[in-house]
């Protein structure tokens, strides 16, 4: 990462940290926004809390949708899993297939209102971008390293813990990141099914007509998805680089 975008990263978190932290002292910025004598500053919950609870949401969704789609390919791609691929890959299409609000449609008769059926919409939206990438990432390791690993005696499961996830870690973190940033949009929608998130703040703004009110979940939401994308990036890089790759 460049210094620029470093630097500009570091001024949007601070920004965001101050803004969630004293929304009130934001509040000349909104007041143009927000129609007749209406607050301009969201205040039914604390905009800091509705943060972290849809952070803690995504943070959950992506894991969950890591661990099933790695899963996934590390099977695909093992030589007795072959015929696993099409069950995995209609999975993984499952979510792209269904949109997130049919998805909650669907989960809500069964599951109630609340987190769980936008957990549900989160983790199976999520699952495409890791699986391919961890697909492609396995399946198109070098054959040689496989046999060079083979030659020293490594066993299957030390070859995938220690030459294949390695070498395929940055794709699989690019996948999460892509899962990631589409998840901190989508969990917006889960306010629509009584979850704590940001979309709380938007949907509250839409209902009255508070477009200062849109403004605050949709930008809050917008700059958590910009420094969770630049984290992941960071990340990224890292494994690149033990991968041995150029960063």
């Amino acid at each position: 990462m460049s210094r620029i975008p470093r630097v500009l990263t570091i001024l949007l978190l601070a920004g965001l940290g101050g803004f969630l932290t004293k929304p009130e002292a934001f509040a000349a910025l909104f007041r143009p926004f927000a129609p007749g004598d209406t607050p301009p500053i969201y205040a039914q919950t604390p905009l800091l809390t509705l943060a972290v609870n849809h952070l803690l949401l995504v943070a959950a969704a992506t894991l969950a949708a890591s661990l099933l789609a790695v899963g996934f390919a590390v099977v695909a791609t093992r030589p007795a899993g072959r015929d696993v691929l099409p069950f995995a890959r209609a999975v993984a299409n499952l979510g792209q297939t269904f949109p997130p609000v049919a998805v909650l449609a669907l989960a809500v008769p069964v599951v109630g209102f609340g987190t769980v059926p936008t957990l549900i919409a989160l983790v199976l939206y999520g699952l495409l971008p890791i699986f391919e990438t961890a697909l492609t990432s396995l399946s198109g390791l070098d054959p040689a390293l496989r046999e060079a690993a083979r030659g020293l005696g490594l066993t299957g499961r030390q070859r995938l813990v220690q030459v294949e996830l390695p070498l395929a870690l940055p794709m699989i973190v690019s996948g999460i990141r892509v899962s990631a940033v589409i998840g901190l949009a989508t969990a917006t929608l889960g306010s629509t099914v009584a979850a704590s998130t940001l979309g709380e703040v938007i949907v509250s703004g839409l209902l009255t007509g508070n477009t200062a009110y849109v403004l605050q979940g949709g930008l809050t939401v917008a700059a958590l998805a910009i420094v969770v994308d630049a984290g992941f990036r960071v990340l990224q890089r890292k494994a690149a680089r033990r991968a041995g790759f150029p960063s």
